[in-house]
């Protein structure tokens, strides 16, 4: 038994929402890739500082000097969450892919005609989409790391292939949204800066699931959001801090040229990154390490392995009541020896069904699952599975068993049916 295990009930009692009753059920909420549930304590940290510490930043003021208190310390939560070596490598705005978007700009700035671009058929579009636009405009090419379609993971060998000299950027996925698939990230970076490249992670669907060492992976530039993990619509975006320093920020005249506020566009949501800051603090305070206040990043990992420990015998679980029901077709990692390599994330077919249909009928009788291509649609396309997509579970550390079971049985009774 996990910790995580041991502590399920205490953890479900902190979400509000798992109370929520479907049709005399309670719900099952295994739409937590689309946005997880938020805990107590975050919506109570957002509601504070809204109203009590409600002021724009630099005031001479209690209130403004109370919000650029809280913004530092921010910083520093989020360089302890990441692993960042200096919290001013630490940038927020309203989302990954309003951030992606934004430093896409900056970084296309310095291509130039003959450069060359990758992004990954893995990805979502939020990192792939933006790399095809700024490559566009800056008249340089973009080229696609290709999928094995047997197990849905990064084709490494389509990535040697496409890396040359004339490599400027790679952009990849550390998790895919859509079936779970870890990318080796680490190993990847070895290969990108060989040829002088630099590499930006997309970290949205790892983040809730593993932790995340920048500095161990090696990647340039990271970006997450923080409603996968508990915390209200926030993205967060780490950057090489020398890196960060001397690009050019798309920004206002008025605005600081010093990091990080040269990234943090126009008034920021200080009290959602508040809340974001409340959600790592939530996910530190299920470790049993005693907090003596400077051994956040300690608290941050030992939760995590709970979490990734827990989560993980939740997935075998439901791939292998998957398997056991005909008619299905389960896209990814299903063989459990290779559990390591995926996020707890499933995604699969019903013959003869539309994955609306199935969403539909799971969520009648109170279990929430997408359905479509969650705007993965580089993998949903390599797959073969537009138009219709796939149905997707997935799996957080407050979900229990029995509503695994629960779940494959309305699976089990509805194809039966069908």
């Amino acid at each position: 038994m996990t910790n995580i295990a041991h502590q399920l009930d205490f953890i479900r009692s902190q979400f509000p929402s798992l109370a929520r009753i479907i049709n005399g059920m309670p719900a099952v909420y295994l739409d937590g890739p689309a946005g997880t549930q938020v805990p107590q304590r975050v919506v109570d940290c957002i509601a504070n500082c809204m109203l009590h510490h409600n002021a724009n930043r630099s005031g001479r003021f209690a209130t403004s000097r109370e919000v650029d208190e809280q913004m530092s310390h921010s910083h520093r939560v989020f360089a302890d969450f990441l692993g960042a070596a200096s919290p001013d490598s630490i940038a927020f705005g309203p989302n990954m892919t309003s951030l992606t978007l934004q430093f896409s700009r900056a970084l296309a700035r310095e291509w130039k005609p003959g450069d060359r671009i990758l992004v990954s058929s893995l990805d979502h579009d939020a990192n792939f989409t933006p790399w095809m636009l700024a490559a566009r405009d800056a008249g340089v090419e973009l080229k696609a790391i290709g999928v094995r379609s047997s197990d849905a993971t990064l084709d490494m060998d389509s990535l040697n292939e496409l890396l040359t000299e004339r490599t400027r950027l790679v952009a990849v996925t550390a998790a895919s949204n859509a079936v779970g698939s870890l990318t080796p990230i680490r190993e990847i970076a070895n290969r990108v800066h060989a040829v002088g490249a630099e590499l930006f992670v997309d970290a949205v669907h790892l983040a809730p699931h593993r932790s995340i060492d920048v500095t161990a992976l090696d990647c340039d530039y990271l970006v997450c959001s923080a409603y996968k993990f508990f915390g209200p619509h926030i993205g967060v975006l780490y950057g090489r801090t020398e890196r960060m320093q001397e690009l050019a920020a798309y920004k206002l005249r008025p605005a600081p040229d010093s990091l990080p506020g040269k990234w943090m566009t126009g008034t920021q949501n200080h009290a959602c990154i508040a809340g974001a800051t409340a959600a790592v603090d939530y996910i530190a305070s299920l470790s049993p390490i005693a907090d003596n206040g400077s051994n956040r990043r300690l608290r941050i990992l030992d939760a995590m392995k709970s979490i990734s420990e827990y989560e993980t015998q939740l997935v075998e679980q439901l791939i292998r009541g998957l398997a056991g029901i005909p008619g299905i077709r389960t896209f990814g990692i299903t063989d459990r020896h290779r559990m390591s390599e995926r996020a707890p994330t499933v995604s699969f077919q019903v013959d003869g069904r539309k994955s609306v249909e199935v969403a539909q009928h799971l969520g009648d009788n109170g279990v929430f699952a997408w359905h479509g291509n969650y705007y993965a649609l580089p993998l949903t396309l390599a797959l073969g599975t537009e138009p219709d997509g796939m149905v997707r579970l997935g799996c957080m550390h407050y979900n229990t068993p029995e509503e695994i079971d629960r779940t494959l049985d309305l699976i089990k009774t509805y194809v039966s049916v069908a």
